[in-house]
Parts: C-alpha cells; sequence; structure tokens
C-alpha cells in the first residue's frame, strides 16, 4: 500500500516528519472517503470486526493500557505503518486513549515527551488525553 490519508481529512493528525495518522471515536460514524489499511483500537473489549487488517489493546476507559509492552509494539507498529498505509487510531470518544496513542506515536516520532500532549491538543484535538495519569504515560513514554 502506498496510499495514505488527505491530511485535510477530519481527524489526521500530521506528525513531525510528515505521517499522517488518523485518530477517532468509535461512537461517532465512519468518516466519509477510503477506509483504514490499518487500525489500532483501544478498548476495554473486543471490538467489532472491520474490513481492515485491526490490532486491539486492552484499553480500559479513562486508565491506561493493561500490557504496557504490546502497547508499545502496537505503537510503533502503527507509526512504521503510517509512512506509507492509513492508519487509524481509535477508542470510543476519539479524546482520551486515543490522544494519548497518538502523543506516544508523536514522541516516536521525535516530539520530546514533555511537549507530546500540547502537539497533539494542538494538532488533533484540545481535549487529547484527558488524565493526569494518561498525561503521566506519555512523559515516560519511549
Amino acid at each position: 500500500m502506498t496510499a495514505t490519508w488527505d491530511p485535510t481529512a477530519s481527524g489526521v493528525l500530521r506528525l513531525p516528519s510528515g505521517r499522517l495518522i488518523r485518530g477517532r471515536g468509535l461512537r461517532h460514524p465512519l468518516p466519509e472517503g477510503p477506509t483504514p489499511d490499518y487500525a489500532l483500537y483501544l478498548l476495554g473489549k473486543e471490538p467489532p470486526t472491520v474490513d481492515w487488517e485491526s490490532r486491539w489493546l486492552r484499553w480500559p476507559d479513562f486508565r491506561l493500557p493493561t500490557d504496557r509492552t504490546a502497547t508499545a509494539a502496537a505503537l510503533r507498529e502503527a507509526w512504521e505503518r503510517a509512512e506509507t498505509e492509513r492508519v487509524e487510531v481509535a477508542c470510543g470518544g476519539g479524546q482520551g486513549r486515543t490522544g494519548t496513542a497518538l502523543a506516544c506515536v508523536a514522541v516516536l516520532d521525535g516530539v520530546p515527551g514533555a511537549e507530546a500532549v500540547a502537539y497533539v491538543r494542538e494538532h488533533y484535538a484540545p481535549r487529547a488525553v484527558e488524565t493526569p495519569w494518561q498525561r503521566r504515560f506519555v512523559r515516560r513514554f519511549g
């Protein structure tokens, strides 16, 4: 695959490297346009089946992921694949868990951990990364 997101599409975050990754809330309708090539779902229970390749991380709402090693590997994979594929990261509302994951992906892309939450809030959603422990997770990520 060599197609990435339209940089002006809803929920698309442009990382400093130029990679594009889409954040989304699964409680909202699927946006119009192309579907993901790969998605990372951050939910407390297994998500419904989709027509594209996906991975599920057990990550309860307002909390942190249950397996940090698997989370680091999954976020790295999402970052790597975003170079040439349409990658989506999604949780229920698209703010807390999704924002936390996007901030961690920004760290992988070179944004300092102490600045990653602000980067995602500026370029993705002002309310991204909802809890103090999610902010601390991002600062310590990497």
